[in-house]
């Protein structure tokens, strides 16, 4: 079961990276084309990034953020490497929205809103990708690192914690 989870995660996961590259691409280069100054063109470029975006990416990133939040407590795997994981995939999520707001201010309002540069949430994208994999296969130690944060962000605050958090 775990094995079938884990695969189903890493399958929905570059799925959904894959698709956040494709429609950063698709924006930055297509959208900025003569041709989607027609109807044609407009009707070509709005349904590639609507279906793309609705249809593909986010049931994969759905997908992938729910078999990933059923393994972490299926594993038990609350540890440092797993909470830094998790920030850079936040971050992941946050350019996801972002792009999904693109889209639909490209599509609400043709003609009139201009496509910034999408190419460069690419800049943020693979450092993030690449963060994630690394922390995934590596397993780093950051035990050092939370020494360094200050008491209140890995401290309980003289509270227990829930027994329904505490894997041990």
């Amino acid at each position: 079961m775990i094995a079938l989870l884990k695969a189903l995660h890493i399958i929905s996961f570059s799925i959904w990276m894959a698709g956040l590259m494709m429609l950063a691409v698709l924006m930055q280069v297509h959208g900025r084309r003569p041709e989607m100054r027609t109807q044609p063109g407009f009707d070509e470029f709005r349904w590639l990034t609507h279906y793309g975006y609705t249809a593909v990416v986010t049931p994969a990133a759905v997908i992938a953020i729910a078999a990933g939040t059923v393994l972490i407590f299926a594993q038990g795997v609350l540890v440092p490497w797993m909470l830094a994981k998790l920030t850079a995939v936040a971050g992941l999520v946050l350019l996801h929205a972002w792009l999904g707001h693109l889209i639909v201010e490209v599509g609400e309002g043709h003609g009139s809103y201009r496509v910034p540069h999408v190419g460069l949430s690419l800049v943020v994208m693979l450092p993030l990708i690449g963060g994630v994999l690394w922390l995934v296969l590596a397993k780093p130690d950051l035990d050092a690192l939370i020494a360094v944060l200050p008491d209140i962000l890995h401290a309980p605050r003289g509270r227990d914690i829930p027994a329904f958090l505490d894997p041990l």
